[in-house]
């Protein structure tokens, strides 16, 4: 599935230490802004333990784990909408990501400058939404005059447009993103076409300091960005950048330790990455063998000759049916054998919609 999510944020807020820690990439990471120019594009594996017990069962000669891409975009400021500072190649870059995950600074430090003087997370917040919104409202207003013309002469298709590029425009003239606006599911698809940035969903990533993360929730930081980020109908991930960025060097077992030093049970990345990947629509199926267990990413509602099609085209296109088995079925069970003794495993067909953590086998014939 190629879909990616796009780190932004305003300059050194932590973006590149945090995509640092998820792609083990070496990122430049400098206190300064701009130091992040091109995007630099990371696979990062989704954790999931279901994996880990799937291998433990069925004992494979490898184990394949699932991926997905980050994309570390530049730090945006006031007036990127206009070009200010690498706005347009900023905005530019936003636009080719399929959600966002915005980094927001909630630590203070005389050491690491704040582009704006002063840590306000809200504030950074509202400073990229802003820039978005303005990018989107200048497409629009391109847009609006062309197809009003039509939409007075009683043009069915530009008279339903018309209506919507006014309703967003509204929005935007309130500072509301695209995503704030309710559409039918027609209307949607037209939204969809205009490609713009505040329509992708959000993942707001608070970025507290080392001292703060085992107590994150007294963080007042913190607690303003999860008050904004609910009226926005969007998750907050708790992460402490830098942390992250130590523990990508270490094992899965000094891993368990530092964290239990910390007192945290899970790191704040395996949190980011599973957010991100259900920010995404996505979902996991399996497939379970001797030669091999792996992981399939798979959009959520796709059917099973689409889910097939991932693995390969000539699997759509001879799809017969699935053998299919839910993940805790199998484990319950403790083989695939035991699994159709019990009656569990299911032969679904073409209009079967996959359902995330299928163990599927797929009969096909070309």
């Amino acid at each position: 599935m190629a879909l990616t999510a796009g780190i932004v944020g305003l300059p050194n807020v932590g973006k590149s230490t945090l995509f640092n820690a998820i792609t083990k990439a070496g990122a430049e990471a400098a206190n300064y802004p701009f130091c992040t120019i091109d995007p630099n594009v990371g696979i990062v594996e989704v954790p999931d333990d279901r994996l880990q017990q799937l291998t433990e069962l069925v004992q494979p000669k490898k184990t394949v784990p699932t991926a997905f891409e980050f994309t570390d975009i530049a730090g945006i400021v006031k007036g990127a909408s206009k070009g200010e500072g690498l706005g347009n190649k900023f905005l530019s870059h936003i636009r080719q990501v399929d959600a966002i995950c915005h980094v927001v600074r909630c630590f203070a430090s005389e050491d690491i400058t704040h582009v704006s003087g002063k840590v306000d997370p809200i504030d950074d917040i509202e400073t990229i939404n802003l820039e978005l919104i303005l990018a989107d409202l200048e497409t629009v207003d391109k847009r609006i005059g062309r197809v009003e013309k039509m939409a007075k002469q009683k043009d069915k298709e530009s008279m339903v447009e018309f209506e919507i590029l006014s309703k967003l425009k509204t929005a935007f003239e309130a500072e509301e993103p695209a995503r704030s606006v309710e559409f039918s599911e027609e209307q949607m698809k037209i939204v969809k076409g205009l490609h713009l940035l505040t329509s992708k969903p959000v993942l707001y990533v608070a970025n507290v300091n080392e001292d703060n993360i085992a107590d994150s929730e007294n963080n007042p930081y913190v607690q303003k960005v999860r008050e904004f980020a609910e009226k926005d109908r969007a998750e907050v991930i708790v992460v402490c950048a830098k942390i992250e960025e130590e523990m990508a060097e270490l094992d899965d077992e000094e891993k368990a330790m530092f964290l239990e030093e910390l007192g945290i049970k899970e790191s704040g990345l395996d949190q980011l990455i599973r957010a991100t990947y259900s920010l995404l629509g996505l979902a996991t199926y399996f497939t379970a063998g001797v030669q091999e267990v792996r992981a399939w990413t798979f959009k959520k509602g796709m059917k099973a000759p689409q889910c097939a099609g991932i693995i390969h085209t000539d699997f759509e296109r001879g799809f017969i049916r699935a053998e299919t088995v839910s993940y805790e079925d199998l484990l319950s069970a403790g083989s695939m054998t035991a699994a159709r003794e019990a009656g569990k495993v299911r032969l679904e067909g073409k209009d079967y919609i996959v359902q995330d953590g299928d163990v599927i086998h797929f009969r096909f014939n070309v």
